[in-house]
């Protein structure tokens, strides 16, 4: 490796572990590359002074706007580790022709443990010593069934729950194929599921989708666990729906606005949980398997012209 050799910047406002940034920095050096580590970076200022002579970037939930695109000057390529990209500005990074890509499927296993910790914990009333109820036989949405969908649902084969799910991108016969009965419309899995597991991305459409009326067509003791993002949430709706309902949950590991988090947690305490940050992608292995593949990536777009995964 020299100094003229391509770097590649790890800039990680939430660092991965050191075992999986270690892993990271070895395979690019190995490749040839030149790296550089930013962690907890106090501003935006320091990211754009690392990413100035960058050819690649690896990011996590970081804000990749159009101010630091433009201070990429050598940028080719952006690589978000994790499946959602929506704090990248994907359209300002094409029209420099910057290429963005994700790492679909590597996260997913630990965002579905998640999910089914968070069911579990609802179901047990918290853990709070009193009797609760089981999954077993209970009945299961999965909203959208991309990779933690499918590892949602195949969590649940285990727990021998009643399993629905609602992707208007997957044909019926391929949900019938996992195991899944298809349902024609978001509203049909809401009316007919006890629990809702939310992996729907942020987009125009999908943006505060899910809301009051959605929310009130769950049967009795109806629960929405979304570790998908908080943006999808109609958080008005929301509170309207948790109010109007004594007995409906929300589980999330994203946290809502202040003013609504504030509120969830003053009136419907025991029918809310949050997690302290989003942790859906937390593990060791995630965070090994996310980077090594954005580091993989790297090295076959920047050595062999390879342009899996790209999002824009």
């Amino acid at each position: 490796m020299t100094e003229n050799a391509p770097k590649v910047l790890i800039a990680t406002e939430k660092p991965f572990s050191a075992d999986a940034k270690d892993a990271v920095v070895k395979r690019l050096e190995d490749a040839g590359l030149r790296v550089e580590v930013l962690e907890k970076y106090p501003n935006e200022a320091a990211l754009l002074s690392a990413i100035a002579d960058a050819q690649a970037v690896i990011v996590r939930s970081d804000d990749i706007n159009a101010g630091v695109l433009a201070a990429g000057k050598a940028l080719k390529l952006v690589v978000r580790a994790g499946a959602g990209y929506d704090n990248v500005d994907c359209a300002a990074a094409k029209a420099k022709d910057i290429a963005v890509m994700n790492t679909p499927g590597q996260n997913s296993n630990a965002v579905a443990e998640l999910a089914f910790g968070m069911m579990i914990y609802a179901a047990r009333g918290g853990f709070d010593g009193k009797s609760g109820t089981e999954l077993r036989g209970k009945t299961l949405g999965i909203h959208a069934l991309g990779n933690v969908g499918m590892n949602v649902l195949r969590l649940a084969k285990g727990f021998e729950m009643e399993v629905s799910a609602f992707d208007p991108f997957v044909d019926a016969k391929v949900i019938e194929a996992t195991g899944a009965k298809p349902v024609q419309s978001v509203e049909a899995l809401y009316k007919s599921c006890q629990y809702v597991s939310l992996h729907i991305p942020n987009t125009p459409v999908t943006k505060s989708s899910i809301g009051e009326k959605l929310l009130m067509f769950m049967p009795k003791g109806g629960t929405l666990v979304n570790t998908a993002r908080k943006e999808v949430i109609d958080e008005a709706g929301l509170l309207a729906a948790m109010k109007g309902r004594s007995d409906l949950q929300y589980l999330t590991d994203i946290g809502p606005s202040e003013p609504t988090e504030a509120a969830l947690k003053t009136d419907f305490a025991k029918r809310f949980f949050m997690t302290p940050k989003k942790m859906g992608a937390q593990t060791e292995e995630a965070n090994f398997n996310a980077g090594l593949a954005a580091a993989n990536q790297i090295i076959g777009f920047l050595q062999r012209g390879e342009r899996v995964y790209i999002v824009n």
